[in-house]
Formats: structure tokens, sequence, C-alpha cells
């Protein structure tokens, strides 16, 4: 989830942006999960899901693979292009005479340093600001001597305790990965990955609980002929997939597992 500050930095550049370049229409971004980050101003929310999710119907649609970078589309009324930025895409929208290369030139060099900028001061270290204080040195009485004893005791018994625990946890043995059988299921799109796959939510939260509250970020999946391969996972989007025992795989994930949907394959959460 993006902070509020985070969405507030972006949409105050999308609101230059679209001020600098008239010609620019509407403009949003989003997460690679679907998640809308910011709009313009002119942009309202509905027309902004609607968008979203047209586009991944469409380039489902077109059965495009892979994943993309930049990408624009020409209509009668104007032009919409759609470009990947570390983890979120932007969305433009230009009219027909809009000089394509003045508008992209803006998006391709604001946008980007803006998230650099965001990213940057997200990883710098809040740090307190703290006053210098004078402390008069005092020489130590008998019961500081004893109270000072007393807290190394319990310190030390602390750490001890803190050990034993700590011993405890290891010793205690993980349950064995478990498997599944799954019905092999095409995910395709242009925000998919060929590296991931997804599979129930419920499902997940299940392997969470039974394995520790670990979070389970890969699946190790293989094949009745004998071929295996990680793929990381995310829970299914579409409701009509829930429950039905499927996997969504991306067809260049099919292929090197020389598998084809509608089979089944085993899958295993990777514990690491």
């Amino acid at each position: 989830m993006v902070s509020e500050v985070y969405s507030l930095a972006l949409k105050d550049t999308l609101n230059e942006m679209v001020h600098a370049c008239p010609d620019i229409r509407n403009a949003l971004i989003f997460s690679e999960e679907g998640e809308i980050i910011a709009t313009d101003d002119g942009t309202p929310e509905d027309i902004a899901v609607h968008t979203v999710d047209a586009l991944d119907e469409m380039l489902d649609k077109a059965e495009l693979i892979g994943s993309v970078d930049n990408i624009a589309f020409a209509g009668a009324n104007g032009w919409l292009e759609v470009s990947h930025y570390d983890n979120f895409y932007l969305v433009t929208v230009a009219s027909a005479h809009a000089n394509v290369d003045q508008a992209g030139g803006l998006t391709r060099v604001l946008v980007p340093t803006v998230l650099k900028v965001l990213k940057r001061i997200n990883l710098l270290p809040v740090k307190d600001s703290l006053e210098e204080l004078e402390v008069e040195r005092e020489e130590p009485s008998e019961n500081d001597a004893e109270e000072a004893a007393d807290e190394s005791f319990e310190e030390a018994r602390t750490e001890e305790e803190k050990k034993e625990s700590a011993q405890e946890q290891e010793s205690k043995p993980i349950p064995e990965a478990q498997v599944n059988q799954f019905i092999v299921e095409s995910l395709g799109g242009m925000f998919v990955s060929p590296d991931t796959v997804r599979v129930d939510n419920d499902l997940l939260l299940k392997w969470k609980e039974m394995y520790e509250d670990k979070e389970i970020r890969e699946v190790e999946i293989a094949t009745f002929g004998g071929k295996s391969s990680r793929r990381k996972v995310k829970p299914i989007k579409e409701a009509k997939f829930e429950g039905k025992g499927m996997i969504q795989m991306h067809e260049k994930a099919q292929s090197l597992l020389e598998i084809k949907k509608g089979e089944l394959v085993r899958v295993k959460p990777v514990i690491e």
C-alpha cells in the first residue's frame, strides 16, 4: 500500500504535467497489482478504474505475451500511452493533434525523476533530533554499585532466556511442504510476468498459518512428465477462477514445462 504522502506527491506531479502540456487530457498512475495510486484532477476515479480494466482486457484479447515497458494506442479521438516505471504504470491520454514526441518526452522525464526522488526519501532513515545534555560526573555510591550489580544479573538472565527460547524455536521442526495438485489455466495480459503464477488466496493464507506465519513468495511446480520450475506466486484476481483448483500460468512458463492449459501439475510452497 502506497502512503498518502507518496500519492499526493504523484498527484501533484500529474497535475503539473497536464498543466505544462495542455495536449495531455488525462493522466493516472497505478501499481502492478492494479491499485490506482494517483490521478490528475481532471480524471474521475470511475474513469481511471475503467481505463485500467480496459487496458488489461484489450491486451488479453490481442494475445500480447510478456511484460511491456512502453506502448501507445492511436485512435480517431487521440492517443493513449502506457509506460512502465519500476513498480508503477503511467497512463496518459492526449488529443489527436497532440505532439506525441513532446508529450512523451515530458512523461519520460518528469515522472521517473519524481519516482526516484520519492524512493530515495522513503529509504532515508528518520532520525530524531537530540539535544546535547551536560551530565555532571558523580562518584558512584554503594547503593549505585548494588543496583548496577542487580541490573547486570537481570540482563544476563534475560539474555540467557532469549538464547534458550531461540534454541527451542530452532529445534522445533517446520512441517514438510504440502503438495497440492492444480489444473493449469493460461494467464495473459500486459502486466503479467512469465515468472509469476497465481493460486487461490485462501491457499496462500493457509500456507502462511501452517508454516508459522512465513510469507510464501515462491512455489515449486512439478509436472507428471518430470519437469519442474520455481516461480513467484500471487493470489488469483478473477473471482470466476477462485476455489476451482486452478493455477494460472503464463504461456511461456507452460512452454518451458512442456505442458498446456487443462493439464494437471503438482505445486508446493517454497519454505525458506
